[in-house]
């Protein structure tokens, strides 16, 4: 049985610093990073999804479609908890391949209070696409959207929420730049 039970994957971002959409760049083993980073959630909770915009993937996975037009992680937060029937949901971003199942068994550890959030910290910042988001947090979700705020530091800072600090910045790395994506690549290759 695995450990954990709904996961989401956040890969329907603009990409535009990328300059193409980074969700199906291929990575290691696998045609895409959304499907390198759904095999890896597979082995830890029992229900993996996907959020974008629309189902723009080359394998069978559950796809959560946004039901606004905005582009924005608040927006696939809300469609989340909107479509899905479930009380908590662990967040990850695409573009962050190398958060491993220690991080994530670090963040999903820290249950004892019910707290709206409970997202990962390094020494570069706060990691809001890479946490535990509980449905107590959607009132506080639908005010943010409709004053138009999509900034999840801001929704953070609002709700009642946990930050877990980690010492080092690895794990949360975005490919945000070909460069990135590059280094990456060669950085998966290399731990084989």
């Amino acid at each position: 049985m695995k450990p954990y039970k709904n996961a989401v994957i956040f890969a329907g971002g603009k990409s535009s610093r990328m300059g193409k959409d980074k969700a199906l760049l291929p990575f290691g083993d696998y045609k895409s990073l959304s499907h390198f980073q759904f095999d890896k959630l597979q082995k830890l909770f029992t229900h993996v999804y996907l959020s974008a915009k629309n189902d723009k993937f080359d394998f069978e996975a559950p796809v959560i479609k946004d039901k606004y037009s905005e582009d924005s992680p608040l927006v696939g937060l809300l469609s989340i908890f909107e479509s899905l029937n479930v009380e908590e949901v662990f967040i990850l971003s695409v573009d962050a391949p190398f958060v491993n199942a220690s991080v994530i068994t670090k963040l999903m550890a820290e249950q004892k209070e019910p707290y709206d959030a409970i997202v990962a910290k390094s020494p570069s910042g706060l990691q809001p696409l890479c946490g535990l988001y509980r449905k107590s947090i959607l009132p506080l979700l639908r005010k943010q959207y409709e004053k138009g705020n999509h900034k999840l530091s801001t929704l953070l800072s609002l709700a009642h929420t946990l930050t877990m600090d980690f010492k080092d910045d690895a794990p949360f790395t975005n490919l945000n730049h070909p460069k990135e994506y590059e280094e990456a690549c060669l950085k998966l290759a290399d731990k084989k």
